[in-house]
C-alpha cells in the first residue's frame, strides 16, 4: 500500500468515524427529545387523575350530603302532602 493509499484509507476512515459520531449525536439528542416529550405526557396524566379524583371526591361528598338531607326533604314533602290533603278534603266538604 502506498503513502498515498493510505493516506485516502485513514481520511475514508476518518470521515466514516466523524459522519458515526455525528450519528449517535442525532440519535441521543433524538431520544432526549422523545424521554421529554414521554415525561411531559406522564405529568399531564398525573394531574388529569388527580383532577378527577378531586371530581369523584366531591361527587361523594355530594351523594353523602344528599343522603344526609333526605329525611328532611322528605319529612317537608310529607308535611306538604298532608296540608294538600287537608285542603282537598276541606274543599270537597269532609273536613
Amino acid at each position: 500500500m502506498t503513502d498515498q493509499e493510505l493516506q485516502q484509507l485513514v481520511a475514508s476512515n476518518a470521515r466514516t468515524i466523524q459522519a458515526m459520531l455525528e450519528q449517535q449525536e442525532t440519535s441521543r439528542l433524538q431520544y432526549e427529545s422523545h424521554r421529554l416529550l414521554h415525561e411531559e405526557q406522564m405529568n399531564e396524566i398525573r394531574q388529569a387523575m388527580l383532577r378527577l379524583a378531586n371530581v369523584e371526591e366531591g361527587l361523594i361528598n355530594m351523594v353523602v350530603s344528599i343522603d344526609e338531607d333526605r329525611p328532611t326533604v322528605l319529612r317537608r314533602l310529607t308535611s306538604i302532602e298532608n296540608k294538600v290533603d287537608r285542603i282537598l278534603a276541606k274543599d270537597n266538604g269532609i273536613g
